[in-house]
């Protein structure tokens, strides 16, 4: 099922054929770099299995990205809850290093915001990025955010953005 849509890309559920897709993002040690430790095969399996049983959550969720038209893969997108806060809600996003530089970051994040204030009440929501992570900080930018604290998550400096409804949506 399609969650939403950009001009060049596809954002969809979950499915249980996804798991060669999502281990090529979670298994790459490029891509995990400023995520979290790579994956195995097997993690990566039942980190896909655990998704798919748990369903949706009531706000976000976790989502593949393809291309429009010829289904190539991009990478994952995410509006779930912070790590440290569950009371609060986050935006991310993984892509395979073939996407890279071609702005689907950034199509990605602004589209997947007008989703989450059309799906939601709540008036703010965050995004997370390690302090080195200089790409996704430009995004985040791009799109709006601001940075709003700078904290250690884990034993790794982290910078916290956010962005507030914008009037009228």
């Amino acid at each position: 099922m399609i969650v939403f849509e950009t001009a060049r890309l596809v954002v969809r559920q979950l499915t249980a054929d996804d798991h060669e897709r999502f281990f090529m993002l979670n298994g790459d040690p490029e891509v995990m770099r400023f995520i979290r430790p790579a994956k195995t095969r097997e993690e990566s399996d039942a980190a896909l299995n655990e998704m798919l049983a748990a369903g949706e959550p009531e706000e976000g969720g976790r989502w593949m990205v393809e291309e429009k038209g010829n289904g190539n893969f991009v990478g994952t997108f995410a509006i779930i809850p912070l790590p440290y806060d569950t009371t609060k809600i986050q935006l991310g996003y993984a892509l395979i290093p073939a996407q890279w530089g071609k702005g689907y970051a950034t199509e990605l994040t602004k589209a997947g915001l007008n989703y989450f204030w059309e799906q939601t009440a709540r008036e703010e929501i965050f995004a997370v990025t390690e302090t080195p992570n200089l790409p996704s900080q430009k995004v985040l930018l791009n799109a709006g955010f601001h940075l709003l604290l700078k904290r250690d998550m884990d034993g790794k400096p982290i910078l916290v953005y956010s962005v507030r409804r914008p009037a009228g949506k």
